[in-house]
């Protein structure tokens, strides 16, 4: 009876996780699109998300792209199927690589700073004065951040995508003697609008899931310090769970058949 009623617990828990979650996004959702509108803190979110993140964002596409060249024509020298280096490289940041990558990179930067400045507000009450001030909460501290990643994301996984081709290419031309002009040929030959088009849905979704789980853990952080620490690693790690799963879902719905 022990093991059942710890099984019953836990999924109690869960469900009440679930339950608050959403109640929290439709709430948050709601301020997105309602006015009044803080077009400061907007600015201050698309800066910190956007401009602040295209550091790690772009060394992390471009090695991507160089080492997935590399790998690439490892794997195709096999069969005699070197040509396909240009078109594999293309395809897999723009799908899938360049989105989750960055998306990844961004939940541990920003994801955690969320959680970690909104959670210390909750612990110092900061977030109570904002309400006793007549200043809703998720009007001023959430829904400029859901704005932000929301636009913000989909940019960064474009330069990702252009970084990460163009890393393939330093490869493929330089290391492995790829002629220049055909590289690029074959880059644009199989390369569709679709391919870019899913791409940057998914980081719309991710910029979203990134700053809604970052918002989500610090605003209901507890306990101090050590709270706020838990809130931000928990943010982080839902993140990248939700941008794993969400990945799938979307690559289902425009590629599965």
């Amino acid at each position: 009876m022990d093991f059942v009623a710890g099984v019953g617990r836990f999924f109690l828990a869960f469900l009440s996780h679930v339950g608050r979650l959403s109640a929290f996004t439709g709430t948050a959702v709601s301020h997105v699109v309602r006015p009044p509108f803080y077009p400061r803190l907007i600015l201050r979110s698309v800066v910190e998300i956007g401009y602040f993140s295209l550091p790690v964002v772009g060394l992390t596409a471009i090695f991507s792209g160089m080492v997935l060249a590399l790998q690439s024509y490892s794997g195709f020298s096999r069969f005699a199927a070197e040509g396909a280096v240009a078109t594999v490289v293309v395809l897999s940041m723009t799908r899938e690589l360049g989105p989750v990558l960055a998306g990844l990179m961004v939940a541990g930067r920003i994801g955690a700073s969320m959680a970690a400045e909104i959670g210390t507000m909750r612990v110092t009450e900061q977030i109570d004065a904002l309400t006793t001030l007549s200043t809703n909460p998720f009007k001023y501290l959430v829904a400029p951040r859901l704005l932000a990643g929301l636009l913000m994301v989909p940019f960064l996984v474009l330069v990702a995508d252009i970084i990460g081709v163009f890393g393939g290419y330093i490869v493929g031309v330089y290391k492995l003697g790829f002629n220049p002009a055909t590289y690029i040929a074959r880059t644009w030959e199989y390369l569709e609008p679709l391919d870019v088009i899913s791409g940057l849905t998914k980081a719309s979704v991710f910029g979203f899931l990134i700053s809604l789980m970052g918002c989500y853990h610090g605003y209901y952080s507890k306990g101090g310090a050590q709270g706020v620490g838990t809130a931000t690693t928990n943010s982080v790690v839902s993140a990248a769970i939700m941008i794993l799963i969400f990945n799938y879902v979307i690559t289902a719905l425009f590629f599965g058949k």
